[in-house]
């Protein structure tokens, strides 16, 4: 598939491998790719070495893409943001992005998570954050895709969503070629939650994996976690048809079956018994599904919606209860239909509208 004939400077925020695949894909497209780090020496290495062995070891990164450690230098000229850095430093990048800018830019959003206590999604904080005069639009990307993977350019499809569906589809020229495969939706919420929620499952599939558990409590696991991310995504006002697509069941499969994926490589560690503190040592990386989890057991309280897989590993992670006996509980809950909750939500949406 061609890619786009204009070809812009880009800046990709954050160099952890996620940020460093994308830049990769962009380079790929023969964009000039600005990527951004906090760390001199991961900088030096970019442009000296053109690895990021830290993040993707064994990878040479393309040389269109040049390191940035100034900010200020990385953003001049640009139209474009890629902001690819954990949801906890989003607030600190914003603030130091309005510092520096002088012109509008559209940001594109490449993380999963939901900001605990305040309850924002990640476009919402963006629009917190960021001046409207300095803010042409916001967009998201998310889907089925391991950094690693993307790296060695092998086949992966995602998703673009905005309320503006002319700026989802610039991100999506921007990306796409025959190795990124980008679609666009409409139905921003739906792709954030699901792109968030999926790893509070994939911490709980780890869990279930670490104890021994096998492919039957799995597949049951990611079932009934679908349905609870549908529950509460489309109580929110998200699409529900956006849960059965890439940044919904698409994403939920890879990450909860993927050694690749942190999230299930954390849980597993629980599963087997380190505590939480042990686990995040052990990862050396963010894993957004801890923090994610707190938010959703808020959210699942305030939108009064039954969420008890996100319940009981709120209850392993910040209240101490050993994981068996969680996975207990939740088995010996009381009988259900199994497409109740759901009816009862898209009943409830149907009679509002």
């Amino acid at each position: 598939m061609a890619v786009q004939e204009k070809k812009e400077a880009v800046a990709v925020l954050g160099a952890g491998s996620w940020g460093t695949a994308l830049a990769m894909v962009l380079a790929d497209n023969s964009h000039e790719v600005r990527l951004w780090s906090h760390n001199e020496d991961q900088v030096k290495e970019i442009n000296e070495n053109h690895t990021n062995k830290k993040y993707l070891p064994g990878v040479d990164l393309p040389e269109r893409i040049v390191g940035y450690g100034s900010l200020n230098d990385g953003l001049i000229g640009i139209e474009t943001v890629i902001l690819a850095v954990p949801t906890k430093a989003i607030r600190e990048v914003l603030g130091k992005i309005r510092a520096v800018l002088r012109e509008p830019i559209t940001i594109a959003h490449v993380s999963k998570g939901i900001e605990p206590d305040s309850l924002l999604r990640i476009t919402e904080m963006i629009k917190e954050e960021m001046p409207v005069e300095l803010l042409k639009d916001v967009v998201v990307l998310s889907g089925p895709s391991h950094a690693e993977e993307v790296s060695l350019r092998h086949p992966t499809t995602v998703t673009v969503a905005s309320e503006n569906m002319a700026a989802a589809e610039k991100i999506q020229d921007l990306f796409i070629n025959h190795n990124f495969r980008v679609y666009t939706n409409s139905d921003v919420i739906g792709v954030e939650i699901g792109g968030a929620l999926k790893n509070i499952i994939a911490l709980a599939a780890g869990i279930t994996d670490g104890l021994g558990y096998g492919d039957n409590a799995k597949a049951a696991l990611m079932t009934r976690g679908l349905a609870e991310i549908a529950r509460l995504g489309t109580k929110m006002g998200a699409n529900p048809l956006t849960f059965s697509g890439l940044a919904g069941i698409g994403d939920l499969i890879v990450t909860c079956t993927s050694v690749h994926s942190r999230n299930w490589r954390a849980g597993n560690l629980l599963g087997k018994g380190k505590t939480l503190d042990e686990v995040l040592d052990n990862m050396g990386m963010v894993v957004e599904g801890v923090r994610t989890t707190k938010a959703a057991y808020q959210l699942a309280q305030k939108y009064e919606v039954k969420m008890p897989i996100t319940s009981a590993l709120y209850d392993v992670l910040f209240n101490g209860k050993e994981a068996k006996d969680a996975v207990d509980v939740l088995m010996a809950r009381g009988r259900t239909h199994e497409m109740e909750d759901l009816v009862n939500v898209l009943d409830e949406r149907n009679f509002e509208n």
